[in-house]
């Protein structure tokens, strides 16, 4: 199975990055995958107290293409998505060597044990069930972002 998108679909994607810290390159760029808009809202409220960096989308229909041009240091993804669903969307990215190492995060309305089991076997690093509250979406985000900052700090200081 093949992920295609139109110009269309790479042109909303591009229009909903975040447009104040757009140039800041030390921030964690996040992509967040997720169809209901207040949803949406929150995990971009989150972020954005966090100081990240972020691209929001609706539909899943771009989001290999999005997460191999971005590379973001995080993705944040809807399960029950129209179209691909998130657990198709994370085989693909988990699949790709450009977007392998990119931890996701699935947010998610399935809250079962059972559920949570079968969509972290998928390859998921982390999951949260809706509603959350949004202190714990900010310690998921903060924890799996904190290698990724470490890491970008080792680099910096070999560019010195």
């Amino acid at each position: 199975m093949s992920i295609e998108t139109s110009g269309e679909e790479m042109y909303l994607a591009h229009s909903f990055m975040s447009d104040e810290k757009k140039h800041n390159f030390q921030q964690p760029l996040v992509l967040a995958v997720e169809d209901h808009d207040d949803s949406l809202l929150l995990i971009s409220y989150a972020l954005e107290s966090l100081g990240c960096r972020f691209i929001c989308q609706a539909d899943s229909s771009a989001t290999l293409i999005v997460a191999k041009e971005y590379q973001p240091d995080l993705i944040m993804l809807d399960i029950l998505l129209p179209g691909l669903s998130g657990i198709d969307v994370v085989r693909h990215l988990k699949q790709e060597p450009l977007t392998r190492e990119i931890p996701v995060v699935a947010v998610t309305a399935l809250a079962t044990r059972e559920d949570r089991e079968r969509i972290l076997m998928s390859g998921f690093d982390d999951y949260i069930s809706k509603p959350y509250m949004i202190e714990d979406l900010e310690a998921i985000i903060r924890r799996l972002l904190y290698e990724r900052l470490e890491s970008h700090s080792a680099y910096e200081l070999c560019q010195d």
